[in-house]
């Protein structure tokens, strides 16, 4: 390029040949000065119209292209004004400045794919009309494996591009793993723990979760690939390596279906006449409750016959899942019957003891008297 400007600027037979040099140099600044500001131009009336339109996609590759491109014009500016630059005639970097436009290429290219994949990310992430949003734990292992893919192919292709042996340096990797394997097996262990949760999908961000093997309760704030970060009730953060979870049971509380009341009840053994009554009233109550699932198992039976009180057990499923709510209906539910049983006639039995007597003492009495 800079041999054909030099021919074109000698062409013209107006600059002497020691300022010949300066004079493309000087295009050279201003074509890329102006290749910048029409670029711009360009790529913001491009945003505007896509912005416009109800199709998302357009807008993301616009968006992700701006500073890539911006880049991309200055670094073929700069280099080919370095080209341009003579010394005694000749041109300097006449061997590097190819490979210095194809490692600017390769790295802006990279870049926007970068800049892309984290863009579709955050788009999967929202719902959109006619379009759920995308579980946040899929959508982003996929982004971190699309994004390292990038990387990885990008250094790849620069190290060849430089010289070096790209397939020398695979079987070099392919033996150092081993031993690299041995050295970090916990590191490994715990990736391929990640791994496993993200196939597996036991848990995602913002699950609700609890072990019964070992004190791990809270919300599920991040995956990572060697731990997981969890919020626990207590508001403190808990991490957790992801090779314990192969290990370990975990419970969803998160994935449940409804909310279990399951209580005890007990009345006086002197109101067993009016047990039945209870129960049926009590059934009929859960049954017309508008929070209570009838679908699901419904019981109220007596149960046992307590030490001061005879029990019967209410077992029943709400509707709702949220913690507050369930709490809610809950103590409407147990309020009710707190009613049924007073409006029985009946009392809700408390601990007593009762001390029988065969025979009261006679000779202490008598001294008495």
């Amino acid at each position: 390029m800079s041999d054909w400007l030099f021919d074109l600027v000698s062409g013209f037979g107006w600059v002497e040949a020691q300022y010949e040099w300066m004079v493309v140099l000087a295009f050279v600044v201003g074509a890329t000065l102006l290749a910048h500001i029409v670029g711009s131009f360009l790529l913001h009336f491009l945003q505007r119209r896509a912005d416009a339109t109800s199709m998302q996609l357009d807008s993301v590759l616009i968006g992700a292209a701006k500073p890539p491109l911006v880049v991309l014009i200055w670094v073929v500016g700069v280099v080919t004004g370095l080209q341009v630059a003579v010394s005694n005639g000749s041109l300097i970097l006449p061997e590097s400045v190819g490979t210095v436009r194809k490692l600017a290429l390769i790295a802006t290219i990279s870049w926007f794919a970068v800049r892309l994949v984290s863009r579709l990310e955050r788009i999967l992430m929202r719902p959109a009309a006619g379009r759920k949003a995308m579980d946040v734990t899929t959508v982003r292992v996929l982004g971190r494996l699309v994004r390292l893919s990038v990387l990885v192919l990008a250094a790849l292709i620069v190290m060849q591009n430089l010289g070096f042996s790209v397939s020398g340096i695979l079987a070099f990797g392919g033996i150092g793993g081993l031993a690299v394997g041995f050295a970090a097996k916990d590191l490994l262990a715990n990736f391929f723990g990640g791994l496993m949760i993200y196939l597996d999908r036991p848990f995602n961000v913002g699950d609700w979760i609890r072990s019964p093997d070992k004190e791990i309760e809270g919300v599920v704030e991040d995956i990572g690939w060697r731990q997981t970060r969890i919020r626990t009730f207590s508001k403190r953060p808990l991490y957790v390596p992801n090779a314990t979870f192969a290990s370990i049971s975990v419970e969803n509380p998160s994935r449940m279906t409804n909310r279990r009341i399951y209580e005890y009840v007990g009345v006086r053994y002197d109101d067993s006449a009016k047990v039945q009554q209870i129960l049926d009233r009590v059934r009929a109550m859960l049954e017309a409750h508008p929070a209570i699932d009838t679908n699901q198992t419904l019981m109220v039976n007596l149960d046992r016959f307590g030490p001061s009180s005879l029990d019967f057990f209410i077992y029943t499923f709400t509707k709702t899942t949220d913690w507050v709510e369930f709490h809610g209906i809950k103590q409407d539910v147990l309020m009710r019957v707190i009613s049924i049983v007073e409006t029985a006639g009946a009392e809700i039995a408390f601990p007593t003891t009762t001390v029988h007597v065969a025979e009261m003492p006679v000779e202490p009495i008598a001294r008495k008297a």
